[in-house]
């Protein structure tokens, strides 16, 4: 199972760079793509666990004035 992660910066928020490191910590990998990062689970989630790494995900990113997209597939 991989999450999808796209980025909007904004000229007013956080540095590209910044943003990327930040959500390395929480496990992305930067790729190329339609998608700018991607977060591969060990076995699998729940809806449950997915909708809570989103909630982190958001947590993480609040005040960098950074908007993402996420997408979880199997």
């Amino acid at each position: 199972m991989k999450t999808y992660l796209k980025l909007i910066f904004s000229s007013e928020g956080v540095k590209p760079s910044k943003a990327v490191d930040i959500l390395y910590g929480l496990g992305f990998e930067p790729q190329k793509g339609e998608y700018d990062m991607v977060y591969k689970w060990n076995d699998g989630a729940s809806v449950q666990e997915a909708i809570w790494f989103a909630d982190k995900v958001h947590a993480t990113l609040n005040g960098l004035n950074v908007l993402f997209y996420m997408e979880t597939t199997d």
